[in-house]
């Protein structure tokens, strides 16, 4: 029997799961499949190749990550900006996701990049800019 790479496995799931836009939902279906098949599995390292898969095929699906609850239209300024970033894609979907860390600002976190708009991660910057001046 051949060993099948996380790769592979990620694109046969993401081919068979394209239908579904809403990723809870993504998430639940593939935890059961591995709960049921009794495999042990890294789901974070797996969603992450199954949300590259997507995308490549169109479905731009991001994390949109705050302190506090996004409004609507924040959400939708998030697509615009990624319907500039993916020209071609076809369907977008922006989750937002409330993390007390992240302070202020937003977080977009893509399967491959992040756009880390966070107050926090400007702050960092400009110690780090401030500290390269000294």
């Amino acid at each position: 029997m051949s060993h099948v790479t996380r790769q592979e496995l990620a694109e046969v799931i993401a081919e068979k799961t394209l239908h579904i836009t809403d990723r809870q939902k993504l998430v639940s279906a593939v935890a059961a499949y591995f709960a049921g098949t009794h495999t042990a599995v890294d789901m974070n390292s797996l969603m992450r190749d199954i949300m590259q898969y997507r995308l490549e095929q169109g479905y731009v699906e991001a994390l949109a990550v705050s302190a506090h609850e996004l409004p609507k239209n924040v959400l939708d300024d998030i697509v615009l900006l990624l319907k500039e970033h993916f020209p071609t894609a076809t369907q977008f979907r922006v989750d937002g996701v409330v993390d007390q860390s992240v302070v202020g600002g937003v977080r977009i976190e893509l399967p491959q990049e992040t756009l880390d708009l966070s107050v926090k991660s400007k702050l960092n910057l400009f110690k780090r800019l401030t500290a390269e001046e000294k």
